[in-house]
């Protein structure tokens, strides 16, 4: 298993946008969507719909899972199909309303529509606060090191 530092996890996480959101209906079945995201300040801020399941069942239940896909390449190959690096941890999470929320998050997570008050009307943002341990696999190890899982899987504290 691969020691890896929190920052050197953060720095992973913060370089990509896209990332599956796990969650648990009120039912108890378990759910996944995939969702865009910005970092602040080791936060996770996500874009919704007020009306959208997703923000519905996180505000029932706000007990969730990210993970953070990173495509992997061989260079000059794009060809050769390689399985992508993950990075999965817990979060609570929050709803919230866009105006809770600095101008500065906004203007990240809205790219310049944070102006549109008609859009944030209908809006929700996803606050996921990490808890625990980041495990990755394949982060910070060689593309051959990737086929060996012992030495591919790692973990790193949140903080």
């Amino acid at each position: 298993m691969t020691q890896l530092k929190s920052e050197q996890v953060w720095q992973k996480v913060e370089k990509q946008m896209f990332a599956v959101l796990g969650m648990v209906t009120a039912e108890g079945q378990a759910r996944t969507v995939g969702i865009v995201y910005v970092v602040d300040g080791r936060t996770i801020y996500i874009s919704s719909q007020k009306s959208a399941w997703k923000t519905r069942h996180i505000a029932q239940n706000p007990h969730v899972s990210l993970t953070v896909p990173i495509h992997k390449r061989i260079p000059l190959m794009p060809w050769i199909k390689i399985p992508a690096a993950t990075i999965t941890f817990t979060g609570q999470a929050q709803i919230l309303a866009p105006g809770d929320l600095s101008a500065e998050i906004l203007h990240k997570l809205y790219r310049g529509l944070e102006t549109d008050a008609g859009l944030l009307q209908d809006t929700a943002v996803i606050k996921v606060t990490p808890i625990g341990e980041f495990i990755t696999y394949g982060v910070g190890v060689s593309l051959m090191d990737m086929r060996i899982p012992e030495k591919a899987r790692g973990r790193a504290a949140v903080t």
